[in-house]
């Protein structure tokens, strides 16, 4: 059991993705899911794709998401661990956020166990082999030589290239994405099944493919995705017995999150 504890995962929030228009409210939200959180939080999962666009220069962050940034650092300050996650549309973090905030960057799937029970946890992109465009895209967009040329960019012109790409992707496959495809032709679900062949894993817990999902892969492992907060507004929770993917209330929320 978790003493009263519990772990909250969460993924594709998308702060200040230029396709859709409500970012100030969404932020608002988040800032205040993470408020409500804190109060019985032993660690928080943030599942990648937290920041529609983000990029770091050596003397240049990304302009906004002060009230989320703040919210964060005052929750690690405060003794919770905070986990956060690069996704395919924010890969591109580097020293700034664990320095400035406290949280704990994973660039890769994590193996770790939390309550006695073994988890997986990853953003979830660049794990279904079958998605060749994707894998060949993300060894361009994680390459040195290319990072250091476009840091040679004016940020300017840098950030209006990212967001220009963010919302052409977005828009081109729907803000909701795909739908779930079923357990045999999901790419990330066949990858977990591989790990069980010779890991035992009670727990894959991923983002990424902004649908909201808990499956059994066999009698003492689950696959869960954790959704979104574009139409979902979803979340899940672990307090050492159960996990329990959650819909955040928005109309419990602080009324100032919701004007």
């Amino acid at each position: 059991m978790g003493n009263g504890k519990k772990i909250y995962f969460i993924s594709d929030v998308h702060l200040g993705a230029p396709a859709l228009n409500d970012n100030r409210q969404r932020e608002k939200l988040f800032v205040s899911w993470l408020e409500m959180v804190k109060k019985d939080a032993e660690e928080i999962y943030l599942l990648g794709d937290i920041f529609d666009f983000w990029y770091e220069y050596r003397k240049v962050v990304p302009r906004g998401f002060t009230r989320s940034l703040g919210k964060i650092a005052e929750i690690a300050d405060s003794g919770i661990k905070i986990h956060l996650f690069t996704g395919n549309h924010d890969l591109w973090m580097f020293d700034y956020l664990p320095k400035e905030t406290g949280v704990i960057l994973h660039r890769d799937p994590f193996r770790t166990t939390l309550y006695g029970k073994s988890f997986f946890i990853a953003h979830g992109d660049g794990l279904d082999k079958d998605d060749k465009g994707y894998l060949l895209l993300k060894k361009i967009f994680k390459n040195k030589i290319l990072q250091w040329m476009f840091s040679r960019l004016h940020p300017n012109f840098a950030f209006w290239l990212g967001h220009a790409w963010s919302k052409k992707s977005r828009l081109s496959k729907g803000i909701a994405g795909v739908g779930f495809k079923g357990v045999e032709n999901e790419g990330i679900v066949k990858y977990a099944e591989e790990v069980l062949k010779n890991e035992t894993i009670d727990f894959f817990v991923m983002g990424h493919r902004h649908i909201a999902l808990d499956i059994k892969l066999s009698p003492s492992s689950r696959f869960i995705l954790t959704g979104d907060w574009i139409r979902l507004f979803t979340y899940a929770e672990f307090d050492g017995d159960k996990f329990e993917l959650k819909t955040y209330n928005i109309s419990e929320a602080p009324e100032k999150a919701i004007e």
